[in-house]
């Protein structure tokens, strides 16, 4: 099989047992070190974008989509509105809500709350908090009952379980003779939800929105309407089509501008990552300028040989170019397996590592999601493994140069 010289040399330098030990060590600590960096960055890029998709869809189980609303006193005729808006090819879904805040207590315990009125047939339309129940069901409220459904941090923080009762106090209260005195309504806890987001479970309660009309006085009237789509992306092209439909008044919004400073920091901080991990395989790769210089310093006398027997300058560099390519291509190779390896079983990994140490990495009371996800995207991997091999390229081009420039007659002098 025919092969042109200079590969067939620059792989014989390459497999060959050199007299200078030391030289193999570091070609073998680059090609380590290559290996090492892809296989990091392959798996923190992977860990982070399980955490963006995650958080995601977390959020987006008790965000919608798309809001529509009018004003501070409500929104009017809002069954007609839901079913003009069911309209849209991109809709799956509405449902009508009601948004206020107010404080929650049992006995000694006080929680401020973020209380949304639901219609427990319409919300599973929109929502995945059905889905998320750990005691009860949202059925479970029930129009005049007054039943509560509480996110479970905010039930542990008031010490309470399904069956408990807990006073719902109301900033809109009345003036009597004795001053402003707040709206106070006991409601019975029948339900439990656990979203996997602190700032949900830890504020969020949901109570039937007929008796959030008569807490917050809105008599039939509701804050907005909530929309699912089934594509979540089309959300901004909805809100623009909506904007130009709607009368003047309304005000609609989707998840990604109510949203927009986390997901926008989570971007950031995802594209720094990259960045960061991305110079350990840089300085990696360039550690076979030192393998390669040293290599070159170590065959100056064949390579004088190889310049009378005819090679090029040009012929010269390929020799040691072929090298550098075969030490970055071998650590580009075994880092993609690790990576790939690792991203796609790291839930499984970690929590092995947890239960073997005794220790838990992401405590659930600190950040938005105590486990390890793993999103690993074949983009991603293709670009890492490219820009490595890049850099170990053009770590070999001084080198190689360097190799070009030797003088045959002055090589050899000494030998």
């Amino acid at each position: 099989m025919f092969r042109p010289i200079e590969i067939f040399i620059g792989l014989r330098y390459t497999v060959s047992r050199r007299r200078n030990h030391f030289i193999s060590f570091i070609s073998f600590a680059s090609m380590l070190g290559i290996a090492l960096g892809v296989a990091v960055l392959i798996t923190v890029l992977s860990v982070m974008n399980g955490f963006e998709k995650e958080l995601r869809e977390r959020m987006l189980g008790v965000v919608s989509h798309v809001t529509v609303s009018q004003s501070r006193e409500g929104l009017e005729n809002w069954e007609s509105i839901s079913e003009q808006l069911m309209r849209y090819p991109n809709v799956k879904g509405a449902a009508p809500y009601i948004h206020k805040e107010g404080m929650l207590t049992r006995g000694s315990n006080v929680a401020g709350t973020v209380v949304r009125g639901i219609f427990p047939e319409k919300e599973p339309a929109v929502s995945s908090i059905h889905e998320k129940m750990i005691i009860g069901h949202i059925s479970n409220l029930t129009a005049g009952d007054y039943g509560i459904i509480l996110g479970s941090g905010l039930a542990h923080s008031l010490g309470v379980s399904v069956g408990d009762s807990v006073m719902l106090v109301s900033p809109q209260g009345n003036i009597t003779a004795v001053g402003f005195l707040p709206r106070l309504k006991r409601f019975d806890v029948v339900g439990i939800f656990e979203i996997g987001m602190s700032d949900f479970d830890n504020t969020f309660a949901l109570i039937h929105a007929k008796d959030a009309a008569t807490l917050f006085r809105l008599n039939e009237r509701v804050s907005g309407i909530r929309l699912r789509l089934d594509d979540m992306y089309a959300a901004p092209r909805l809100v623009k089509q909506l904007a130009n439909d709607l009368p003047l008044g309304y005000q609609i919004s989707d998840w990604t501008r109510q949203n927009a400073n986390f997901f926008r920091a989570v971007k950031m901080e995802k594209t720094v990552m990259f960045v960061i991990l991305l110079l350990i395989v840089a300085v990696a790769a360039f550690n076979l300028v030192s393998s390669l210089v040293m290599m070159v310093n170590d065959k100056k006398a064949d390579i004088a040989i190889l310049r009378t027997l005819g090679i090029t300058p040009s012929g010269v560099m390929i020799v040691f170019i072929v090298q550098g390519a075969v030490i970055g291509t071998v650590g580009t190779l075994l880092g993609l397996f690790a990576g790939v390896s690792l991203a796609q079983n790291i839930e499984t990994i970690v929590p092995a590592i947890e239960r073997l140490l005794e220790v838990r990495f992401l405590s659930p009371d600190i950040y938005y999601i105590a486990d390890l996800p793993s999103d690993m995207r074949w983009k991603d991997v293709s670009t890492i493994s490219l820009l490595s091999f890049s850099f170990s390229l053009i770590a070999t081009i001084y080198p190689a140069w360097r190799a070009a420039r030797t003088q045959p007659a002055e090589a050899l002098r000494y030998e």
